[in-house]
């Protein structure tokens, strides 16, 4: 009988969830006829969402988008992703409606899953509560901060990294995972013992596995380890908080986290410990893993593209020659690191750490002529610009020169996103990223081990294989 009541469950939670949600119109009388984009909702509450994550596996995450636009013959069309009715835009016009719109006909939506392991903070809030949130998180991660508060701390650091962990042979991801999380640690809350370090670290690989995925909280799946594995982080994090809170009695301590524990909103309110935690594991992740990514897949590139290499290594060798003996870079070094930045964008570009995002709409919404219902979801795909021949001639070649100049054209290179959801630590991640690869490639040129490494995405672009790499100190 098991078996029959569990099907029987399954099929009456679709029904709900479907009715809910309006895949399902439950008729009282004659309803307004609905214009709705072209599209399929799939199967029943997991909708597209397998294929979705599977084109992700593969590491094609546009292929879900490009397939559809192809079969529909739309740039926009509705789909079921994670339970919820979506509409997909695409292509700049999509990016900009999106984005110009916050707050106004469109908020900031995550999955259940992103929801439930995030809880409130300033990724999941919406509305003034995000307004107030941001204000008391962003003078730390911006460039006043990062001038006065970080670079030369971040430069020794790194230092001492590259000299503890790159020799001769080493996977490049996990190596640079531990980096970035290292630095996250020690400026957002002064952490700096590195067995807890690389405690924390190991909870958040597991924690990062179920941020996008189905809710299932049963043993053996994502989202439940990635619970699981978040419960102990805020523990950890819990303890901290009120070890520090005891310490401000008696001492300042100039981080993030003391900062939010002293300093009251404009309505006078201080932010409750378990959002503090929150906001902390929110900055953690978001402080982390997207420039991991970037900076393994930069490596990656440098090993494949040996002019590139060479570009670079001139840029910083210039840079190293105005140093004297034991100085560290400044803030006017990462401005001449314009070359380097080039192809960081141009990396980002071809390979980008966050694909999409999603928002929902809080009214009725006409878009091209297509009717989306208030509280219907929208997602926006990030390499469906980035790949575009329209807007990046031969999208699959790499070509740093794209960023001279004006740059790109506005809303088709978005790796940070825009309008006022813009990445609050795009500065943070320009410094820590620039920082590392001056270090990195003062010391060494690299070979890769398994040059034609498969990529994937879950849900960033990871080397299957971890990024192993042979290093070659330079010759004095």
């Amino acid at each position: 009988m098991e078996p029959i009541l569990i099907g029987a469950c399954i099929i009456l939670a679709s029904f709900l969830i479907l009715s809910a949600t309006g895949l399902i119109q439950i008729s009282k009388g004659k309803k307004r006829s609905r214009n709705l984009p072209p599209g399929s909702y799939g199967w029943p509450v997991i909708g597209e969402s397998l294929e979705f994550l599977r084109r992700n596996r593969e590491g094609k995450p546009e292929k879900f988008v490009t397939d559809r636009m192809s079969k529909y013959k739309s740039e926009v069309f509705k789909t079921c992703l994670l339970g919820e009715p979506v509409v997909v835009l695409s292509g700049p016009a999509g990016n900009k409606f999106l984005y110009s719109n916050g707050n106004k006909l469109v908020t900031t939506w995550w999955p259940t899953s992103v929801q439930k392991l995030l809880g409130t903070c300033l990724t999941t809030s919406v509305g003034d509560e995000a307004k107030q949130m941001k204000k008391l998180m962003s003078y730390f991660v911006s460039p006043d901060a990062l001038e006065k508060l970080y670079i030369k701390k971040m430069d020794f650091v790194t230092q001492q990294h590259i000299k503890n962990h790159w020799q001769e042979e080493l996977k490049v991801l996990p190596a640079v995972k531990l980096y970035t999380f290292e630095l996250a640690c020690r400026f957002f809350i002064s952490v700096e013992d590195p067995e807890q370090i690389k405690k924390l670290c190991s909870l958040f690989n597991i924690f990062l596995k179920g941020i996008i995925s189905l809710p299932l909280n049963i043993p053996g799946a994502r989202f439940h380890r990635a619970m699981r594995a978040t419960a102990l982080i805020r523990e950890e994090l819990l303890r901290i908080v009120r070890h520090r809170r005891e310490a401000l009695m008696n001492n300042n301590n100039d981080d993030l986290l003391s900062h939010l524990l002293v300093t009251p909103d404009e309505n006078g309110s201080f932010m409750s410990e378990l959002h503090i935690v929150n906001n902390i594991i929110m900055l953690l992740f978001a402080g982390h893993d997207t420039s991991s990514v970037t900076i393994t897949l930069l490596i990656k590139t440098l090993g494949d593209l040996p002019h590139v290499y060479e570009k670079v290594l001139q840029e910083h060798r210039e840079i190293a020659a105005t140093k004297k003996d034991g100085e560290f870079l400044h803030w006017d070094d990462i401005q001449k690191m314009k070359y380097s930045w080039n192809v960081v964008c141009e990396v980002m570009r071809q390979y980008s750490p966050v694909i999409g995002a999603f928002r929902e709409a809080l009214v009725d919404i006409n878009y091209k002529g297509y009717d989306i219902p208030k509280g219907w979801k929208f997602y926006w795909n990030a390499p469906i610009t980035h790949m575009n021949a329209s807007f990046f001639p031969s999208p699959r070649e790499f070509d740093p020169s794209r960023f001279e100049g004006e740059g790109a054209v506005p809303y088709t290179f978005v790796p940070f996103g825009g309008g006022p959801r813009m990445c609050l630590g795009k500065e943070f991640a320009r410094l820590e990223i620039l920082t590392f690869l001056h270090n990195v490639v003062k010391r060494f040129r690299w070979s890769l081990v398994v040059p034609d490494e498969r990529l994937e995405y879950d849900p960033m672009p990871i080397p299957v294989e971890g990024l192993p790499v042979r290093l070659h100190p330079h010759k004095l």
